[in-house]
């Protein structure tokens, strides 16, 4: 991999931080700037630091910075159950967004792993 873009992780991310864009600057969700900002922050948080720990090119920073980007989207579920309970969310609405923050955070996850073998392996071959 050449740049952050390349990553499904983050490829992934950047479509659920559009999706909570989207749903957060309408109806009622607009009105409510506390809760529509921290769920945007989040799920910025999210491909943010997918990118920033790629671009720190060292292992043991990239996995840390997927362990927060992970957390990331653990707080945009969290805060959808917010929305939906508030009334800002039908339930399909919420369905959607929630599968794909679970599917992002499973692909953080894989790759995390990932990232850990190799942090090993290289250990190993020193």
């Amino acid at each position: 991999m050449n740049s952050f873009e390349e990553l499904v992780a983050w490829q992934k991310a950047r479509l659920l931080t559009k999706a909570v864009y989207d749903v957060t600057r309408r109806g009622e969700f607009a009105k409510d700037f506390g809760l529509g900002s921290q769920l945007q922050r989040a799920a910025v948080s999210v491909m943010s630091n997918i990118a920033e720990g790629f671009e720190r090119n060292r292992r043991a920073e990239f996995h840390q910075f997927l362990s927060v980007a992970k957390a990331s989207s653990a707080e945009v579920r969290s805060q959808l159950y917010v929305a939906l309970d508030a009334g800002y969310l039908r339930q399909q609405e919420f369905q959607e967004l929630s599968a794909s923050a679970n599917e992002v955070a499973r692909i953080i996850g894989g790759l995390r792993q990932s990232v850990a073998r190799q942090r090993h392996a290289q250990k190993r071959s020193r």
